[in-house]
């Protein structure tokens, strides 16, 4: 690998054609509305639930092409920032041409919803003109000349320089977020890298004194306002904190999830008396919640749950059955959706308790009357553990219903989902990250054929590709994150961000295993561990494919 230092490899006026392509990309999506429409739409001019069951790879796909077009424009947004700023570096400049060059290449040629299932422009639309949009001066312009074989290598070497830093461009916040971003790396590389692997390997808990010390420092009220003993500091710090310790280990960045949910289930929905008294005991990591929604074969279909709750004098009583549980043996209270009008069988007639519960004990995870559980052993993702859960006679104060109203449960579920989706793609970049970091290591350490196998194009190529995915996805799950502080509804973006985000983080993960060859799949190497811990990120929150659907619905008819 060869490239002369004074070659320069940044396109002329690069932050216009990124505009330029942006906004043809824009134009597309907006433009292949009425034709997807068409084809899902019924005779009254709405949208046909079972239509768009029919022509679902259309209607998914057409979510992904929404999602490519803002990931795109944001990152034209930040390169125009940074220009503004004079920041606008060669490493970002390239860094924006190479995921330009290629995702422009995605949007004319396919872009891939999977592995196996790749969504066309032709299967959105058939009109010349609107398909023409795809074929704009600077999109086309970044696709031939944004991603050539020396702007790879170039961001290679970048890379290679860059080793052991926590980020590898201009991220575009402001310097108290830059702050927290290097107390929490500092923080992770003490004490939480050296041994994931190891608690990974015995499937162990995560120890409690990491937990504590997390509380100490903030993580668990991070969002919580200050009034309640939070730190009130928002969504865009939530993505910094849990990216720097999910690149560290997702696990541990994952500790503070069902704090966040619970948190905002108390703050949106919550009685004041509520608010009161769970919120500063939340924050303090006092105590430990966990998130109870999901039973077995319902899925993603929550509105179709079962577990019951009836009300017998000052308490409910819960009968029927959970599972995917996480942390639930350590949890204090779990945040349990239950179905309270037993005449209902959709969302309506379902709530949410607060259920306080005994945390678990060495022998006995479940020292509860009326509960019982069991663990499910997972590939990856482990470090809290993963639980069903039976309810027979269990037993929560009335006092503890979420905002003192029955059948708001799904309502108030559905409250916390922006926030939900934010965070879970800040904990897949930050998977991601450690991947790039774990593969460029191994790629530099490693000889073969007389040299480090950094040097083969195709190895550097990779790490490339790598850089550039998560510089633009962290530009999208910033922005929603923003959005969310701003008080504005983002559940578009935040599906965007966790869609995309999760498949970076899974083909990051897939390539640095790739990069180590054979021992890449010995759980004894890090990369293992990162493979199976990307894995999840594309189902929990929100699978992929209902993701897509949202993203899809919500541009299409508007629905929620």
């Amino acid at each position: 690998m060869t490239h002369t230092a004074s070659e320069t490899l940044v396109l002329p006026g690069l932050t216009g054609l990124l505009r330029e392509a942006a906004d043809a990309a824009g134009l597309f999506v907006a433009e292949a509305k009425p034709q997807v429409l068409a084809h899902i739409s019924g005779e009254n001019g709405k949208v046909d639930r079972k239509l768009a069951d029919v022509h679902q790879h259309r209607v998914h796909g057409y979510g992904w092409y929404a999602a490519y077009a803002e990931l795109l424009n944001q990152v034209a947004g930040w390169a125009e920032r940074l220009q503004d700023e004079g920041k606008f570096g060669e490493v970002e400049a390239l860094l924006a041409q190479l995921l330009f060059s290629e995702y422009c290449a995605q949007l004319v040629g396919g872009v891939p919803m999977n592995q196996g299932e790749i969504v066309r422009p032709a299967h959105l639309v058939e009109d010349r003109a609107v398909l023409n949009r795809l074929y704009s001066n600077g999109l086309m312009k970044l696709m031939v000349e944004g991603g050539t074989q020396a702007v790879k290598t170039r961001v290679a070497k970048h890379l290679s320089e860059a080793r052991g830093k926590p980020t590898l461009e201009q991220t575009g916040l402001d310097e108290t977020f830059e702050m927290i971003r290097d107390q929490f790396h500092a923080f992770a590389e003490e004490k939480v890298t050296p041994n994931a692997h190891e608690w990974h390997l015995k499937d162990q808990l995560i120890p409690i004194e990491l937990v504590e010390e997390l509380g100490a420092l903030g993580v668990f009220g991070l969002t919580i306002p200050e009034e309640y003993g939070g730190s009130g500091m928002g969504k865009t710090a939530m993505c910094v904190v849990s990216e720097e310790l999910s690149r560290a280990w997702i696990g541990v960045g994952s500790l503070a999830t069902r704090s966040e949910i619970a948190g905002e289930l108390i703050l949106t929905g919550g009685t004041d008396a509520q608010k009161q008294y769970w919120l500063p005991k939340i924050a303090s990591a006092e105590i430990l919640p966990t998130a109870v929604f999901t039973e077995p074969n319902t899925g993603s279909d929550l509105g179709s749950l079962r577990t019951r709750a009836e009300l017998k004098g000052d308490h409910y009583v819960v009968t029927g059955n959970k599972t995917w549980i996480t942390h639930a043996a350590r949890a204090d209270v779990m945040t349990l959706l239950v179905r309270t009008d037993p005449a209902t069988t959709d969302y309506r007639g379902l709530s949410m308790l607060l259920a306080p519960k005994p945390r678990g004990v060495e022998g006995e995870d479940f020292p509860a009357d009326g509960m019982s559980g069991g663990e499910i052993g997972v590939i990856g993702y482990r470090g809290m553990k993963e639980f069903e859960l039976g309810f027979d006679g269990f037993a929560v104060p009335a006092e503890n219903l979420l905002g003192g109203v029955p059948g708001q449960g799904f309502k108030q579920l559905m409250a916390t989902f922006e926030s939900a989706r934010i965070q879970t793609a800040a904990r897949a970049v930050g998977v991601a990250q450690a991947a790039l970091e774990t593969g460029l290591a191994y790629a530099l350490d490693r000889q073969q054929f007389g040299q480090a196998i950094f040097e083969f194009p195709r190895v550097a190529n990779k790490l490339a590709m790598m850089a550039a995915e998560i510089m633009g996805v962290r530009q999208l799950t910033y922005y929603a994150a923003r959005q969310k502080d701003e008080s504005k509804r983002c559940d578009l973006e935040a599906g965007m961000a966790k869609l995309i985000a999760a498949r970076v983080a899974w083909a990051a993960a897939d390539n640095a295993l790739q990069i180590h060859g054979g021992n890449g799949f010995a759980m004894e190497y890090a990369a293992s561990r990162l493979l199976a811990d990307a894995r999840i990120l594309n189902i929990f929150e929100g699978a992929g494919e209902i993701q897509a659907q949202v993203i899809a619905r919500r541009l299409l008819d508007g629905a929620n």
